[in-house]
């Protein structure tokens, strides 16, 4: 947002890196960098990316993906004013302190921009396919976050558990901000546990929209859930920043709509500029503070096409 906007709320383009996601083909690396930098040219405020490794769903041709960390270390240096982030990092793919590490180095390549997605990672063929263990996934998920946050936010950790062993280690150098990047987690608002995660570790939460309604009405039983988790959990609900994920079509823009569904659903924003915009007003009223958008089509001419709901927003 400009310094003189009166928008609303935070806006992020999604930026498609799996196979067959960028209207239907496949984004190279140049292809991510062009719509990274489209996005910040009209005026988002943020871009995404997804983590996968190799994506294998019953009745599709399996999907491939760019690995997530080296994308964010590409767009932070591809880009100079908006947020980064993915949504989100599969901590049972990687190791939590080699993680916390990354993500320290990732913010100071752009400038303390990153946002750190993280989940517990939800897509058992790829954890067998690159060797990586898919048990007691919550609770691993709990332990990773622990090791993240206090490395990130403490600078140091000597932890010995049941899934991960960080003895001695030390975050050196430190990134641009003292405790890190803000840590957001992934929570639709099914999972008591992960909600309760959330409360305790998460500076901000994602609802990922797009496999279902992408309209604001989604919004308040899913906000009910997460203020219900903060209060169990002795936090005050102000303080968690609330963003969601939508599929829009964008106007004016021949596509193939491209749903991320397992099973290819997804009732997405859909209408002129002036529609759209307001169902995104609707969302910042509903409490949400940012909004990632994965359009149709997912393309630099999506991306571009999306810019009159912007100044739509700016004007209030």
């Amino acid at each position: 947002m400009g310094e003189n906007s009166t928008r609303p709320l935070k806006i992020g383009a999604f930026i498609p890196v799996v196979e067959r996601e960028m209207d239907g083909g496949t984004a190279r690396g140049a292809d991510v960098l062009a719509m990274a930098r489209a996005a910040e040219a009209v005026g988002f405020d943020s871009v995404w990316v997804p983590d996968h490794l190799l994506i294998q769903d019953a009745g599709r041709e399996p999907q491939g993906a760019w690995e997530c960390g080296a994308l964010l270390g590409a767009l932070a240096v591809a880009t100079s004013r908006v947020e980064i982030g993915a949504l989100v990092v599969a901590t049972s793919l990687r190791n939590p302190a080699l993680l916390a590490k990354m993500a320290d180095t990732i913010d100071e390549l752009s400038g303390g921009r990153l946002i750190l997605g993280l989940g517990s990672g939800r897509h058992e063929p790829e954890h067998r396919s690159f060797g990586y263990p898919f048990d007691r996934q919550i609770a691993r998920f709990e332990e990773a976050l622990a090791v993240v946050t206090t490395l990130l936010r403490e600078g140091r950790i000597d932890h010995q558990g049941t899934f991960y062993k960080a003895r001695e280690c030390e975050l050196r150098p430190r990134g641009p901000r003292p405790h890190g990047p803000p840590i957001l987690i992934g929570a639709l608002g099914t999972g008591p546990r992960m909600l309760g995660l959330t409360a305790r570790y998460a500076d901000q939460w994602n609802a990922w929209l797009t496999w279902g309604r992408s309209w604001p009405d989604a919004v308040p039983p899913l906000r009910r859930l997460v203020d219900g988790a903060c209060t169990a959990n002795g936090r005050d609900p102000e303080t968690l920043v609330r963003t969601v994920t939508v599929l829009a079509e964008v106007p004016d823009r021949r596509a193939k709509l491209v749903s991320t569904s397992p099973t290819g659903g997804g009732e997405p924003l859909s209408g002129p500029p002036e529609a759209i915009a307001e169902a995104l007003r609707g969302f910042a009223r509903e409490g949400i503070d940012h909004v990632q958008v994965v359009h149709a089509p997912n393309t630099v001419a999506g991306i571009e096409g999306f810019a009159p709901v912007l100044e739509l927003l700016d004007r209030g």
